[in-house]
């Protein structure tokens, strides 16, 4: 072996090597919780992919005990292509609701008596039904409408009860009067009861359910599953955030990376105050801030501050000074 070989670094320190400072100091940070704010730009999907294989060849983890959680498929799916280009293969990177969706599969008859339900692929048939039964004239537009206001409630955890009032609250624009969309969005939910179906918010609400009120489902699930990370966190909704907090089942192993300034689920009930507020929520949090923009020429990176700062109410990170 030559000079240079015996210097290359191998394993863990293998793993660090290539990472700036902030990335570094981010991705050796292995114990939860922890929050990484990471601008556009800044290598977050790097820092995070080489966290998971650092804490794995530490030995801290066991790559079947981490759960990766994102929002889209391709994001997942990138999250493991890049695990695995780093040695490390076995960790679950999914989003939400296919989390959700293989662990329900497996629990339903344990949870619900029998095999998982038919899924409502589209919320529109249904909605438009509903609409029908309280005489509400819609067209396609007025039918989106109405299902993302659906979709908005359950995802903030509004019952049709609480909606008008949630709605007025929250300045939503909706195609009706609220009693109206809360009476369509009663009507859809007893559809579904009625069909013996779930939509895509149930799968979320009833792995919630199962983890929260089913105890051996709760310790089975949270045997398997012990080291947590949350990708783009600003766009975690009250929904997510409850199963979120079922996995953990009040333990701390939890790893949170996102931007305040890149909240794009907010229409869909997307708060950034969980990113903003984690280090109220966990005081002995690791707060690392990824700030050195790859992408961007350093002009630009100051223009876009500048601008965003300047932004009337721009999100502010409690406690992340």
């Amino acid at each position: 072996m030559t000079v240079e070989e015996q210097r290359r670094p191998t394993g863990a320190e293998a793993v660090l090597a290539g990472l700036d400072e902030q990335q570094r100091a981010a991705a050796a940070a292995v114990r939860g919780p922890v929050c990484i704010l990471a601008g556009a730009g800044t290598g977050k999907t790097r820092t995070i992919t080489h966290r998971i294989a650092y804490g794995v060849h530490t030995g801290v983890y066991t790559p079947e005990q981490v759960l990766a959680v994102t929002f889209t498929a391709r994001a997942a799916g990138e999250l493991r292509g890049r695990l695995s280009a780093l040695g490390v293969g076995g960790v679950q990177a999914r989003t939400f609701h296919a989390a959700a969706m293989r662990q329900l599969r497996y629990f339903a008859p344990r949870v619900l008596g029998g095999p998982l339900p038919e899924l409502v692929e589209n919320k529109l048939r249904v909605v438009a039904g509903a609409a029908t039964r309280h005489r509400l004239t819609t067209d396609r537009a007025s039918l989106r409408d109405l299902a993302g206001e659906i979709e908005w409630a359950k995802t903030t955890l509004a019952t049709p009860d609480d909606y008008p009032a949630r709605a007025r609250a929250a300045g939503r624009e909706a195609p009706f009067e609220p009693a109206a969309v809360a009476a369509v969005y009663a009507s859809y939910e007893q559809a579904k009861q009625r069909d013996g179906t779930l939509d895509f918010e149930d799968l979320l609400l009833v792995t919630a359910y199962a983890l929260e009120e089913h105890r051996d489902v709760a310790r089975e699930v949270r045997g398997q599953y012990r080291h947590f990370v949350v990708d783009e966190y600003q766009d975690v909704n009250p929904l997510q955030q409850r199963l979120l907090d079922a996995w953990l089942g009040g333990r701390a192993e939890l790893c949170v990376v996102g931007d305040p300034h890149q909240t794009i689920y907010s229409f869909t009930g997307a708060d950034p105050d969980y990113l903003l507020g984690f280090a109220d929520r966990y005081p002995d949090a690791e707060v690392v801030k990824l700030e050195r923009d790859y992408r961007s020429t350093p002009e630009v990176v100051g223009l876009a501050n500048k601008l965003i700062g300047m932004a009337p109410g721009a999100p502010a990170c409690r406690g992340c000074g």
